[in-house]
């Protein structure tokens, strides 16, 4: 049964909502509310001001349709950084329990939002830390040995807020209102493409039908990571004109006429709350329609760079998730063979030379994954076509030694690697549910076969 996302609770906030500069916007809603409260009456919070936080207001920003060159802010980048072990410690502590009840994490999240790690790719033009894709990767991967569903749930809003540095295609108003919400609390934003029983390279079946100044959006998403705490929805559909566009239509969670259907029992990343959203007649103004195009328009060179820098973004961000998991998963295994001591040993299973030597397999195994998307990220991060076109097939290549790993300290340590009184299974569980986010390997692997090739053909 569907539940109606506008019942959510919301975040204690002032009357008037701010833009970054401080001036009144003006436009706002007042029912407007930031992600972090479910439709089952959890209590509502206020979330105080951290001026050192690296939050995006924290930096007394120029306005955010100023142009000109930006960079990182370092200082508040390493100050973000600096909070990630107490923010892991507290994700892994309340992993177990979020795991066994499917239920959507909001601690973590308001944990990782507080440490100004949910901001942390925000670009300075906007008062953000401007975080790169290195960071980006550097703080999943530590995320991930905390909470997989956490981690995952953050770097939808950490590539959404980087897509907007790059490409700014959210109009100004609607950014700005999101960046005043992250001042008050999680802002948890998320793209929502996936339909059910849609194949590859088909037209969204979500409908957008004209209704005075703005657009009616019905259909269904599915897969939708973080679906009931979302403050925005970046939705995917097409329009019912005689010559159909497709465009993204921008949502706010709490809209009417949109539900949560709670379809998301998977085996692994329980908690990431990836339910299916229910649209029906839910009204979009004229202005947070963007991107309209005629189905089948050949899209410009400048843009084909820019999905192309979106989806190397992707395959990192998501590849150093499922690398945090195997980590922890090593973590365990390293304490088990210390403490392990069968009745027919004197000493613990990690003297053994044959545990030793599977133990280095497992570390190789990881450094390579490692190495792999810590060297490409700053080389996506520099503009490399070359980095970028290499980042699918990274994102096969670690996903792929993660899961080998985890699945290697489970066959080490035999039935207590099993049971549910460890950890190990979790990360199982989660590391094969990662592939949810991983292409298709076929399409992957012809992808990277064609492009061989081509440079075979050159002279």
């Amino acid at each position: 049964m569907t539940t109606r996302a506008a019942n959510r609770s919301t975040v204690d906030r002032p009357s008037e909502d701010l833009s970054l500069d401080g001036h009144p916007a003006g436009d706002r809603s007042a029912a407007s509310a930031s992600a972090g409260k479910a439709a089952t009456g959890r209590r509502s919070r206020t979330v105080p001001s951290r001026a050192s936080s690296g939050h995006p207001e924290s930096a007394g920003p120029p306005p955010a349709d100023s142009t000109g060159p930006v960079g990182p802010d370092r200082a508040a980048i390493a100050t973000a950084l600096a909070g990630l072990p107490r923010v892991v410690d507290l994700l892994a502590a309340r992993a177990e329990e979020h795991d066994r009840d499917a239920t959507f994490p909001y601690q973590g999240i308001e944990a990782v939002h507080e440490a100004g790690l949910l901001t942390l790719t925000v670009s300075e033009r906007y008062g953000g830390p401007g975080g790169t894709l290195a960071d980006t990767v550097r703080v999943l991967a530590q995320l991930g040995r905390g909470d997989a569903s956490v981690a995952v749930v953050t770097a939808f809003t950490l590539l959404r807020h980087a897509e907007q540095a790059r490409r700014a295609d959210w109009p100004t108003a609607g950014y700005r209102r999101l960046l005043t919400e992250s001042r008050r609390g999680p802002a948890l934003v998320n793209t929502l493409r996936a339909e059910p029983g849609a194949g590859a390279g088909e037209q969204p079946g979500t409908v957008a039908r004209r209704d005075g100044e703005g657009w009616l959006l019905t259909g269904r998403k599915t897969y939708c990571t973080g679906a009931e705490a979302l403050a925005w929805m970046a939705v995917t559909a097409r329009t019912d004109e005689e010559e159909p566009r497709i465009g993204t239509f921008l949502v706010r969670g709490e809209s009417e006429g949109l539900e949560i259907d709670p379809t998301w029992d998977q085996l692994g990343l329980r908690a990431s709350a990836s339910h299916d959203v229910v649209l029906d007649r839910v009204r979009v103004p004229d202005e947070l329609a963007l991107g309209l195009a005629p189905v089948g328009r050949t899209a410009r060179q400048d843009v084909d760079a820019a999905d192309g820098l979106s989806v190397a973004w992707h395959d990192l961000a998501l590849s150093a998730v499922a690398i945090g998991v195997a980590r922890a998963a090593e973590a365990w295994l390293i304490r088990f063979l210390n403490q392990r001591t069968p009745a027919n040993l004197t000493e613990p299973l990690g003297t053994l030379p044959r545990y030793r030597t599977a133990l280095g397999e497992i570390e190789a195994q990881l450094i390579g994954a490692e190495e792999l998307v810590e060297g490409l990220a700053p080389r996506v991060d520099r503009g490399e076509p070359e980095a970028v076109a290499r980042t699918g097939p990274a994102h096969l290549l670690a996903t792929r030694a993660a899961t080998a790993v985890v699945q290697q300290a489970v066959a080490l340590t035999g039935n207590p690697g099993l049971s549910r009184r460890h950890p190990l299974e979790r990360y199982l569980r989660d590391v094969l549910s990662s592939r949810v986010h991983l292409a298709p390997e076929e399409t992957v692997l012809e992808a990277a076969g064609r492009a061989a090739l081509g440079r075979g053909a050159r002279p």
